[in-house]
């Protein structure tokens, strides 16, 4: 296929190297964000924080959470422009959700006075909280939703990527406790430009299952 979007997803792959002497610019960046701020989630619930590593002082916070695990991934850290802690909010509730219909009001999506009428949409979270309160599994699904559509804008930018679940949750949580505000951040994000000598996996073929292998077609 030559569609564009074929062809920005057949390019994508998970970066190894970062060449440290690359940034992406502010313009991208923004793009970036903002598209990571319009992503889709159940209900519109948008469950997160997208904590956003870029000075030096960060980074050296973010370093030094590998101090006993995952130190493969340590290197991204620096080596790439910025890294992005995506969180969830493991109690989602209906004061969570007065914000975004605050918002739709303030948008235009729901009338002041048909307010009670949006939250209809609450009893997907009580369908998704235990008994102890819980909401942990299905916010983080909601991030791993940003997360894909995070890979796509990336892709279309030209910007490289690494997914890192190797990461120390419980350190990232004690290191960053004030930015993170009681969310949970179980997976992140480095993104930058691959060095073009060190990044094996930038030379090597596609590899995907075959359509038939993933898609049933009814």
């Amino acid at each position: 296929m030559t569609h564009p979007i074929i062809q920005d997803l057949q390019q994508r792959y998970t970066c190894k190297r970062y060449d440290a002497n690359r940034k992406v610019c502010a313009e991208d960046l923004d793009i970036f964000l903002e598209a990571l701020r319009l992503s889709a989630s159940s209900i519109n619930s948008q469950p997160w924080k997208f904590i956003v590593i870029s000075s030096d002082n960060a980074k050296q916070r973010m370093h030094n959470t590998f101090a006993h695990n995952h130190q493969f991934n340590q290197k991204h850290v620096y080596e790439s422009s910025h890294t992005i802690l995506f969180a969830n909010h493991p109690r989602y509730g209906k004061n969570d959700f007065d914000k975004v219909v605050d918002k739709y009001i303030e948008d235009g999506r729901v009338k002041a006075e048909e307010r009670d009428s949006a939250y209809g949409a609450l009893r997907f979270v009580d369908m998704n909280t235990n008994e102890q309160g819980d909401t942990e599994a299905w916010t983080r699904a909601q991030t791993y939703l940003a997360l894909g559509n995070a890979l796509h804008t990336l892709a279309r930018l030209k910007i490289d990527s690494t997914c890192l679940e190797g990461i120390d949750s419980d350190r990232v949580q004690q290191e960053f406790a004030k930015e993170l505000n009681g969310y949970v951040c179980k997976v992140a994000l480095a993104i930058g430009y691959h060095h073009p000598q060190e990044d094996y996996n930038f030379s090597l073929p596609k590899s995907r299952l075959n359509k038939s292998d993933v898609i049933t077609l009814l």
